[in-house]
């Protein structure tokens, strides 16, 4: 005869059974479950923003004219990538200890640093967008986005009150990159002057529509072509699901300063391994190099692996394969995950595109 189960038992199986049904929920729907905490749950009409950063204050910038030995002669202005995960608030208050320790652990050594040779490099702290408000395309997100512009725009022109002559590289990642193309083509598109001096834009990591561009400030055809943009967006080489995500939920800016949907535009897309915007494939040997750069202080050159990832434009994204080495595979939290990456696969190839157009405009500017 078989021995039937008692009440007990009935209310252990039970729990299990709950246990096991949360464990399969939070696994299939964790993304869901943690984006939703990142959340400010406030219309931003409503929202009351962190205070404005008084850039004539050495606090409101992560670098201010930081020089690497042996620096050029340019002076470089570089807009990070998101840091701050969110929360409560839209955008994040300057000097917030977890933005800011991930800027200077991550960001500054892999992206800031490839332009450290060229000269002197300027980092605005900004009221950024969270990490929210590029998980989402609701009309919130956009706004919150797009009001970072006016911290960037304000730090660009106390920046250049700094630099009243002199050749200029504009650099972003990701979100910096996003407000950078704001800002080239209403601040730097417009002014002879100011072009003048541009060696050039790099736009890293960003969806930049071709042709949202202005004709005074081109896509770069060649590495030694300057005044022109450099600008990607990187996926896996085999990733086409990456892919048609990246595009498919890609803002870029409206004549009006609005985020809107690419909606089927072209993407720019500039290989940073040959400097241009031929479509052709760039073989491993032609890469300089790769690194992970975490942790770093400024001024310090992290080792290189070269010929190590090809990469090609196709579509309108740059199309790479992936080292094979425990230094390049994601880590970090969720959060972190969804941050720009924090190694460089094209570190060598930067420092040899600005370094090329750099010495195109000195030539181009001593036979003037």
């Amino acid at each position: 005869m078989k021995a039937r189960l008692t009440f007990r038992q009935w209310i252990g199986l039970a729990g299990v059974a709950i246990i096991l049904t949360l464990t399969a929920a939070v696994a299939v729907w964790r993304g869901d479950i943690l984006r939703a905490g990142l959340d400010p749950q406030v219309p931003f009409q409503t929202y009351e923003p962190p205070p404005a950063p008084d850039y004539s204050q050495p606090s409101a910038w992560a670098l201010l004219d930081a020089r690497a030995e042996g620096a050029g002669p340019a002076a470089v202005f570089f807009v990070h990538s998101t840091t701050f995960d969110g929360g409560r608030d839209w955008n994040a208050p300057i000097g917030d200890r977890g933005a800011d320790a991930y800027l200077r652990r991550v960001v500054l050594p892999n992206y800031a640093a490839p332009f450290a040779r060229a000269g002197s490099v300027s980092a605005p702290r900004y009221r950024q967008a969270s990490l929210y408000t590029r998980l989402t395309l609701r009309d919130d997100a956009r706004e919150a986005r797009a009001f970072a512009y006016a911290d960037v725009a304000a730090a660009f022109d106390a920046w250049l009150k700094r630099h009243p002559e002199g050749p200029i590289v504009l650099a972003g990642v990701e979100q910096g990159a996003d407000l950078l193309d704001r800002l080239v083509r209403e601040k730097v598109a417009p002014d002879p002057a100011l072009r003048a001096r541009l060696v050039a834009v790099y736009l890293m990591d960003a969806i930049v529509a071709a042709d949202g561009l202005a004709p005074s400030t081109p896509a770069c055809a060649t590495r030694r072509q300057t005044r022109c943009v450099v600008a990607w967006s990187e996926v896996g080489e085999n990733d086409d699901g990456a892919a048609h995500r990246r595009l498919r939920r890609a803002l870029v800016w409206d004549e009006r300063g609005r985020l809107v949907e690419l909606n089927g535009r072209a993407a720019l897309c500039v290989n940073p391994i040959t400097g241009s915007t031929g479509q052709e494939p760039a073989p491993a040997r032609m890469h300089r190099g790769a690194t992970n750069a975490t942790g770093l202080e400024w001024g310090a050159r992290p080792a290189l692996i070269a010929r190590e990832v090809s990469a090609q434009c196709r579509e309108g994204l740059l199309r790479h394969s992936r080292p094979d080495l425990e230094s390049f595979r994601e880590q970090g939290s969720w959060a972190d995950r969804r941050k720009a990456r924090p190694y460089n696969l094209f570190y060598g190839d930067l420092e040899a595109d600005v370094a090329a157009r750099l010495d195109a405009y000195a030539q181009h500017r001593g036979g003037a």
